[in-house]
């Protein structure tokens, strides 16, 4: 592993669970999900995330990218979203919580309205809970999905 990935190297491995979400525009809901984070000998990494209904497995959504140290406690995220747009965040790692706020979101012409989105991720031991904020041109930023996660493999 290269030696810049230290500070992230406790998200390393795939994890597995299930989560709510919410939003003002939408009903709540129930979905499974898969995160992965792997190293691949260079200074990010790499990013894999999908969701699930529960029951019948239909997909709900699904991202990647690469989470890249920033130094001193710094964090820099680029994602891709199949909804049409591209998310960059910064953020702080420290003792096992990552957190990350969007500073740019690019969108397609008719892609989705997402202007923002917030991440917190706390991990303890082989348990991830995280929680997600979005924004988009309709509705200020807002609480959108949570999930509890437990590493299934490490990485």
């Amino acid at each position: 592993m290269h030696a810049d990935l230290q500070p992230l190297a406790f998200l390393l491995g795939t994890w597995r669970g299930e989560g709510r979400g919410d939003y003002p525009t939408i009903d709540a809901f129930s979905y499974e999900e898969e995160l992965e984070f792997a190293e691949n000998g260079e200074p990010y990494l790499v990013y894999a995330q999908r969701s699930w209904a529960p029951g019948d497995g239909s997909p709900i959504h699904l991202e990647r990218g690469f989470w890249r140290p920033a130094g001193e406690g710094r964090l820099d995220v680029a994602l891709a979203h199949p909804l049409g747009l591209t998310e960059l965040s910064e953020g702080t790692v420290s003792g096992g919580v990552v957190e990350l706020r969007s500073v740019f979101v690019a969108r397609a012409a008719r892609s989705s309205p997402t202007t923002r989105y917030d991440r917190r991720y706390e991990v303890d031991g082989d348990t991830m809970l995280y929680e997600q904020w979005m924004g988009t041109l309709e509705v200020p930023l807002a609480y959108h999905v949570s999930a509890r996660l437990r590493r299934v493999t490490a990485g």
